[in-house]
C-alpha cells in the first residue's frame, strides 16, 4: 500500500513543518517506510488535489500521513466523496487510510480517537496514530462514518443541490453561527479564543426553524438518550420520524466523535455507548421548553443566554450538560425530574428547514465550512458508511 505524506504548515501554531521533520520523517525511516511524496500544501484545496492525482495514478488502497487539523482531512474527505478522480470512479471504489498527526487548534477527531489525558507525554501523544500505523495489521484502520448534509432549494428552482461532507459535525443554529463569524476572527486571534468571542455575539439569538430527525437503520427508530440509566432508548413519540418544533438555540450532530474540542465532550454518549453502524448524536435546546419562557423579548433572550452558557460550560465538564434540568421556576438544577435541559439523540439524519425570514437559520455548518440554505430550501442530513471493509476512509487508532 503506497504512503503518502502531506502536512499543512499553515495550520493550528504552524509548527507542522518542524514536527514532521523531527519526528514523523524519522520514525517513518526506522520503519522503513518510503513514502510515495512528502508535500506541504501551499493554498486551500492543495491536500485534496494532491491524494486526488495519486489515486488517478493509482487507484489503490492508500495510506495518507496527514500532520493538519480537521479543515484539511475535511477537504480531502469532502473532495473525494462529491468529485472523485477518474481511476477512482472507473474502479466504483477506493480504500483511504489515514494517520493523523495532530497539527490544527481544536483536532477533534483526533481528539476523540485518542481522549487526552494530562500525564500524556506532548510528542508521543501527537504520533499515537501514526505509531497505530507501524503496528498494523495488529491495530488496523477503523472505519469512518460521515454526515452527508444535502441542501435542498426550494421546489422549481434552477440551481441544483449541493452535499457537504462532514466526518466530526453537522450543525446549524449557534454553532454555525459561531463557525462563520469565527472566520472573520481568524487572521487576529488563530487560537480556540476566537470561538468564544463568536459565541458572545450569538448566544442570545434563537432560530427559527422546524426540524426532523430521522431514523436508525439498525433499529428503525430515533433513540433518546437517558441520563439516569446512561444508555439510549427509543423516542417516547413513538413514531419513525420525529418532529421537532423551533424555535432553537442550539442544534448539532457528530458523527465519530464524541467531542469538538478536547475537553468540549458535547456528544459524550457517542464514546460511552458507541452506535451500531452509522448514527448521528444530535444535541438540541429549545428555549420554549424552559418553565420561565413565556413571551418572545430581548429579555428573554438576554435570560435564556446565560442558561445556555451554562449548558455549555458544562460540556467542559465530562458532558454535564445533558444532567441539566429544569426546576419549576425555571432554575437549573441537577435535581428532580424536571425537563431536561439538553435533547439528546441518536438518530439516522434529520431535515432542517428554516424560517424565510430568518437568514442566520439558513446557515449549516459542515466541518468548520459554511454553506447556506436556499430561501425557501432545507438541509437534510444522513448518516452514511462505507459499503464494505475495502471502501471508504478510515484512521488508524
Amino acid at each position: 500500500m503506497p504512503t503518502l505524506v502531506i502536512y499543512n504548515p499553515a495550520c493550528g501554531d504552524r509548527t507542522a513543518a518542524q514536527f514532521f521533520s523531527t519526528h514523523v520523517l524519522p520514525l517513518l525511516h526506522s520503519a522503513a517506510i518510503a513514502p510515495a511524496a512528502v508535500h506541504a500544501t501551499t493554498h486551500p484545496g492543495h491536500a485534496a488535489a494532491l491524494v486526488a492525482a495519486q489515486l488517478d495514478a493509482d487507484p489503490a488502497p492508500l495510506t495518507v500521513v496527514l500532520g493538519s487539523g480537521d479543515g484539511t482531512l475535511h477537504e480531502i474527505i469532502e473532495a473525494l466523496t462529491n468529485t472523485p478522480p477518474a481511476a477512482v470512479r472507473a474502479a466504483a471504489a477506493f480504500q483511504l487510510a489515514f494517520a493523523l498527526v495532530p497539527c490544527g487548534t481544536a483536532n477533534a477527531l483526533y481528539a476523540a480517537l485518542f481522549p487526552p489525558a494530562p500525564a500524556d507525554d506532548p510528542t508521543e501523544y501527537r504520533l499515537r496514530s501514526l505509531r497505530a500505523l507501524l503496528a498494523a495489521p495488529a491495530a488496523p484502520a477503523r472505519p469512518l462514518a460521515l454526515a452527508l448534509t444535502t441542501l435542498v432549494p426550494p421546489p422549481r428552482a434552477a440551481a441544483p443541490a449541493h452535499t457537504a461532507v462532514s466526518a466530526v459535525v453537522a450543525s446549524t443554529a449557534l454553532h454555525a453561527s459561531i463557525l462563520a463569524d469565527s472566520e472573520a476572527l481568524r487572521a487576529s486571534d488563530p487560537s480556540l479564543a476566537r470561538f468564544h468571542t463568536a459565541a458572545a455575539q450569538n448566544i442570545a439569538r434563537w432560530y427559527a426553524a422546524a426540524a426532523t430527525l430521522l431514523p436508525l437503520r439498525a433499529s428503525g427508530a430515533v433513540e433518546r438518550w437517558d441520563p439516569a440509566a446512561r444508555a439510549f432508548a427509543p423516542h417516547p413519540h413513538g413514531t419513525p420520524t420525529v418532529d421537532v418544533p423551533g424555535p432553537f438555540a442550539y442544534f448539532l450532530s457528530v458523527v465519530n466523535v464524541d467531542r469538538l474540542e478536547p475537553a468540549f465532550r458535547i456528544a459524550p454518549a457517542a464514546r460511552v455507548d458507541p452506535p451500531r453502524g452509522a448514527a448521528l448524536d444530535v444535541v438540541i435546546v429549545r428555549p420554549r421548553r424552559d418553565p420561565a419562557v413565556e413571551l418572545d423579548s430581548d429579555e428573554t433572550r438576554a435570560a435564556f443566554a446565560e442558561k445556555l452558557k451554562a449548558v455549555l460550560g458544562a460540556a467542559y465538564q465530562d458532558g454535564a450538560h445533558l444532567l441539566l434540568r429544569y426546576a419549576e421556576d425555571g432554575s437549573l438544577t441537577t435535581e428532580g425530574d424536571g425537563p431536561l435541559v439538553v435533547e439528546y439523540v441518536r438518530c439516522g439524519g434529520w431535515e432542517w428547514e428554516p424560517d424565510a425570514i430568518d437568514d442566520k437559520a439558513h446557515l449549516v455548518c459542515a466541518d468548520g465550512d459554511i454553506h447556506e440554505i436556499p430561501k425557501g430550501g432545507k438541509a437534510t442530513c444522513n448518516a452514511v458508511a462505507p459499503k464494505d471493509e475495502n471502501s471508504g476512509f478510515a484512521v488508524y487508532v
